[in-house]
């Protein structure tokens, strides 16, 4: 018969002071108390912990040694566990390639659903791409021009890992004498020995041609000897490559040509859909350019430019610095030659100069060459030059050097006036033009990526009655999962994400809510759920929607642990455990548990006494303080979802910024705001959302960004060194007489010899 509570006996983990505690089964249960009474000590470091040390310990010894031994926690006795899975406030991934959509294992349905059910167009006129025969294929390569060489391959193993022995075996066997092995020819009657763990690609060389000249009389014997035997070949390669070929022309490019998927209009042709064409993640989906990250470290213009106030003798170029002051005359001759070129004043203002002649310093002048003339004279000599040439510009020499340069320093120094820009060949899209050119119901899967989550449900809604029985016996089920992991982040109020959302982007509440989504899509029953304040960072209107879901969750037969402040979700819970009565030392001890109104009727409980109404979360002095010190003004801010946003900050008061989730509020305040100002007051290498202007910068001389992430990862670290405090306590101890003896003298220097408190 299955326990209907989970017993704990002397739980003395941290501060815990040998609590009994009682929780029932397939509950929601939540976890309250002060900060630092010992929640989490009991949630995490007990319960999570014991459950994770007896799910190893389940293992076999072999699996065991991967793993590692678990430290037992500080309790008597734990009865009636379940299987738990803690789900904490963390970014759910630091790797830029992680988004939204690949954790939450949406992406993968829509591979899938691509790949199965994906109408390819082709990237360049768009049209719709039908399959070619050989005939079609063996006119496309005979149309090249004359004197071209090129051998034909036929893929057989495309970006897979193992050794593939019987491949390479039965290629022999069927006469083939050679191969391309990873870019590289080789002869099949060697030995030959791959990496069992790294991926390869083997094709198999069918032929060596070369186009001849096509003339009248006795070239059309040559001409049809050509072409039967490029016949043969094409029909030989593209049954040996399962419907595709590769054509390797010499000194030239490699062309892709499939039997399946091809542009009658562009003569392009198309891999065969899997789900691998549409992962960023894999060689055969990935942008060749940015290899899938979707981004490219290049030159920035705005980091080029320091003061647009300034004229560039003055400073205006961060790269050029205040020519005035210099004395490299040579940089001033190039300047004043590029200025005499083009009629402009060095004096004038950047901002007010002509953008044709800011794009001639940034970006170079192109084929247009500008004369030069430098003179410069020395003590007993002198030196001239003249020449007609084009300038590069600046963001010319700045990569030129970055990627020339040995010195780690001068390479910083050149990677400040770089940011992360948008992939110029994808558009930032990440896959290849292949994938991004295959439709279901009129959209790409980078569009459906790009779709807040509400608009993706409704897209995949649409679906159900645009598909043929053809296209719903195939894709269906894809369907239905991509639904109901939509569902489930709606219903945890991330509406506002997009599929696209980079992972180490999201918030601690976002990517707790995300893995809860995930979990809530495997469909456990049975499980032990520990979750760590997931309303934080809600809105009133979600946090709802996020009881309702811990409720169903329970209602399946888990059991759901919740360590929460929040008043809507506590009153929700079927069971209360509130741990006190104060923090640190003073708390460890269970005041009361029970249910809702047991806790509120309680009067040993803190946190009854709020539930009850008898105390209220009101403002320290009972008023509010009056602006005096001005306000920053921040006008136009267009990032993301903002639409040309107007906000006003009052200086020296408490100001918060609210709304429900996904309204714009780190849009506006993490993202466009702070940037500004640290840019402007930190001299920081910030990149604001787009903005009009920013008024009362004159109150302020700096500004501090505060947020949640982690304050330092080496285990030396502690509070107390954060902060600065043991750098007194250090020097009180060594102003102490113990510790000035310890070094030898009175007077604490540790060589004295001869001073007047060491005599």
């Amino acid at each position: 018969m299955e326990p209907g509570f989970i017993v704990i006996r002397g739980a003395q983990q941290h501060n815990l002071k040998h609590i009994d505690v009682t929780i029932p089964r397939n509950k929601l249960v939540v976890l309250t108390g002060v900060s630092g009474s010992g929640k989490s000590s009991l949630a995490f470091d007990t319960i999570y912990a014991e459950g994770q040390r007896r799910y190893v310990e389940s293992l076999s010894s072999f699996a065991r040694q991967f793993l590692g031994q678990m430290e037992k926690p500080k309790v008597d006795f734990i009865g009636g566990l379940s299987p738990a899975i803690a789900i904490q406030q963390k970014a759910v991934s630091k790797n830029p390639r992680s988004t939204v959509g690949t954790v939450t294992e949406v992406m993968d349905y829509l591979r899938v659903l691509f790949a199965r059910v994906g109408e390819p167009h082709c990237s360049q006129c768009g049209r719709k791409v039908a399959s070619q025969n050989a005939q079609q294929i063996a006119d496309q390569l005979a149309a090249l021009p004359s004197g071209t060489r090129f051998q034909l391959l036929a893929p057989v193993v495309r970006q897979r890992k193992g050794t593939h022995v019987d491949v390479l075996a039965q290629a022999k066997q069927e006469g083939y004498a050679r191969a391309r092995i990873d870019g590289v020819p080789v002869e099949l009657n060697r030995e030959i020995k791959l990496a069992k763990t790294k991926n390869h690609t083997i094709e198999l060389i069918v032929d060596r041609l070369a186009v001849p000249a096509r003339v009248n009389g006795d070239g059309d014997d040559l001409w049809r000897d050509f072409t039967t035997r490029l016949m043969d070949s094409v029909e030989t390669a593209l049954r040996a490559g399962e419907g595709m070929v590769v054509v390797d022309i010499v000194d030239g490019e490699e062309l892709l040509l499939s039997e399946q998927h091809a542009c009658a209009h562009c003569g392009i042709s198309f891999p065969e859909l899997s789900p691998q064409l549409f992962s960023f993640n894999s060689p055969l989906g990935m942008c060749p350019e940015c290899n899938g990250l979707g981004t490219k470290l290049e030159v920035d213009p705005a980091l080029i430019i320091g003061d647009p106030m300034l004229s560039i003798m003055d400073g205006a170029l961060r790269w050029y610095g205040n020519v005035r002051k210099k004395n490299s005359k040579w940089q001033i001759h190039q300047l004043q030659s590029i200025a005499r070129h083009y009629g402009i004043d060095l004096e004038t203002p950047w901002q007010d100069l002509p953008q044709s002649f800011r794009d001639v310093i940034i970006y170079g002048s192109g084929d247009e060459k500008i004369h030069f003339e430098f003179h410069a004279e020395g003590q007993d000599s002198s030196w001239s030059n003249e020449s007609n040439r084009p300038t590069r510009g600046i963001v010319f020499h700045i990569n030129r050097l970055f990627h020339q340069t040995r010195s780690e320093y001068t390479r910083r120094w050149y990677g400040s006036f770089m940011s992360e820009q948008p992939c110029t060949a994808c558009g930032g899209a990440r896959l290849r033009s292949e994938a991004r050119g295959v439709l279901v119901g009129g959209k790409s899967i980078m569009d459906v990526s790009a779709m807040p989550i509400d608009a993706a449900h409704a897209w995949v809604q649409s679906l159900y009655t645009q598909f043929d029985d053809e296209q719903f016996a195939i894709g269906g089920e894809v369907l239905k999962e991509i639904r109901d992991r939509l569902q489930f982040m709606l219903n945890v109020g991330l509406h506002y994400l997009t599929l696209d959302r980079s992972a180490p982007s999201l918030s601690g509440g976002e990517s707790q809510r995300i893995r809860l989504a995930s979990q809530i899509g495997c469909g456990l029953v049975g499980v032990l759920y520990i979750l760590d304040e997931p309303s934080i960072g809600l809105h009133a209107r979600d946090t709802s929607r996020l009881a309702d879901l811990l409720e169903a969750l329970s209602a399946a037969g888990n059991t759901v642990l919740v360590v929460e402040h929040d008043h809507e979700t506590m009153m929700d819970a079927d069971w209360i455990l509130d741990l006190g009565p104060g923090a640190g030392v003073l708390g460890g001890r269970v005041v009361a548990d029970g249910t809702p109104q047991d806790i509120a009727a309680n009067p040993q409980s803190l946190t009854g006494r709020y539930l009850s109404g008898e105390l209220a979360v009101v403002s320290p002095n009972g008023g509010r303080r009056t602006p005096q010190n001005g306000s920053l003004t921040l006008c136009g801010a267009t990032l993301h979802n903002l639409k040309e946003v107007d906000a006003r900050f009052p200086l020296g008061v408490f100001t918060c910024v609210t709304g429900v989730s996904g309204s714009g509020k780190s849009s506006l305040v993490a993202e466009t705001l702070y940037p500004a100002l640290a840019r402007d007051l930190n001299r920081a290498e910030t990149r604001p959302g787009p903005y009009a202007r920013l008024e009362g910068l004159e109150h302020l001389d700096k500004v501090i960004d505060i947020t949640q992430d982690p304050i330092g990862r080496t285990p030396r670290s502690n509070p107390a060194t954060y902060i600065g405090v043991y750098d007194a306590i250090r020097q009180l101890f060594a102003e102490t007489e113990a510790a000035r003896r310890a070094r030898g003298t009175v007077c604490g220097a540790s060589r004295c010899t001869s001073c007047p408190m060491c005599g």
